[in-house]
């Protein structure tokens, strides 16, 4: 059996990357990330990797797109106002279908807010976050040990797919310590990049860009082909948690920090003889519509509820999912504010009544 380390989340985050074969960090500190780049500017020189504390979180991004081009496993990290820089080069990158991995740390907004944790950037991350047509694989992991094995699958994805993805955690998942088991190494079969930039000596010249300048013979076009790549990613790659739905009657939506919350409140309640269940996405794009929308075409489901870390934004897609069949309610904190576990209890309460 594997043994078990005692690990920050920022750091094993790190390692899960290390793992999965990244080489390269690019990023600017920011808190309550900023263990991410000082434990990866220790690692990756012990086994021959870069390092490089950038200028700004512009000059990351950039520095990510160009080590993508060049075929190589890269990532960048930051929290909330550092990723809203990234977000033009983040739709470079999709726009070049160029794979990469960035991980944000989320805290309390907008502006700068405070360094508190968050779930407010939903909507940047699921809904691609920056201009034009495209969308990001958004991973939501809930522990340490979670979050190090996402690590894994979100290289991965990223390669299988030549797509960026986001690993969205917060404050209190990067700062928590838990005991966990690393992750081993993925044995999954990833095709050739046979499209990158290594010199054109002996072969023809290849180009990455997102730059295409006529709209309906070449940019059109190309979106239109990104649009079968997301169609294909919702089909095949849709992944969520379920807790105690088998006789549920309110089902629960959450996810990363929230839903550990949700649990002790759900254990709470069936305590009082309250159905009671959740259902935690961990793909918050794809989302997994089909699912909530099973439950909500059961008859025994009366209810749902949405908790999260924001005013509410992934109840739009829980909405959607539902279809107006049930009832949708919310309860959340904000600004840097935990779920209290006595007042979703009495949430709890007042909507199954």
């Amino acid at each position: 059996m594997a043994d078990r380390v005692l690990m920050r989340g920022n750091e094993a985050l790190c390692e899960g990357a290390i793992i999965a074969g990244c080489r390269y960090y690019f990023g600017y500190p920011i808190t309550p990330q900023n263990e991410v780049p000082a434990y990866m500017s220790r690692r990756l020189p012990q086994i021959g990797g870069c390092f490089l504390q950038a200028e700004s979180e512009i000059a990351s991004i950039n520095m990510i797109w160009g080590a993508a081009a060049a075929g190589k496993r890269a990532m960048t990290s930051s929290s909330s106002p550092g990723i809203s820089l990234m977000q033009e080069g983040i739709s470079y990158l999709a726009g070049a279908e160029l794979p990469a991995v960035i991980v944000n740390m989320v805290r309390g907004g907008p502006g700068l807010g405070n360094i508190a944790p968050s779930q407010a950037d939903y909507f940047q991350a699921t809904r691609g976050g920056g201009h034009g047509d495209y969308y990001v694989i958004v991973l939501a992991p809930s522990t340490v040990q979670e979050l190090a094995h996402i690590m894994i699958d979100a290289f991965d994805l990223a390669d299988l797919y030549r797509t960026p993805v986001v690993v969205l955690g917060d404050g209190v998942l990067g700062q928590m310590t838990e005991p966990l088991v690393l992750p081993e190494p993925s044995k999954r079969t990833l095709p050739e990049k046979d499209w990158i930039l290594d010199g054109a000596k002996g072969r023809d010249p290849r180009i990455v860009r997102s730059l295409r300048l006529s709209p309906q013979t070449a940019l059109e076009e190309h979106v239109l082909h990104l649009k079968e790549k997301f169609d294909l990613i919702r089909e095949k790659e849709v992944r969520y948690d379920s807790y105690m739905l088998d006789d549920a009657e309110l089902v629960i939506v959450s996810f990363g920090t929230s839903s550990r919350v949700c649990k002790s409140s759900i254990q709470s309640a069936r305590k009082k003889g309250i159905k009671v269940g959740m259902v935690r996405p961990v793909t918050l794009w794809p989302y997994p519509y089909d699912y909530i929308a099973g439950l909500a075409r059961k008859d025994r489901v009366k209810a749902f509820l949405v908790v999260e870390m924001n005013l509410g934004q992934m109840i739009e897609d829980v909405r959607l999912a539902v279809e107006g069949k049930k009832h949708v309610y919310f309860y959340g904190r904000t600004a840097g504010m935990l779920p209290d576990e006595d007042e979703l209890l009495a949430k709890i309460m007042e909507v199954s009544k």
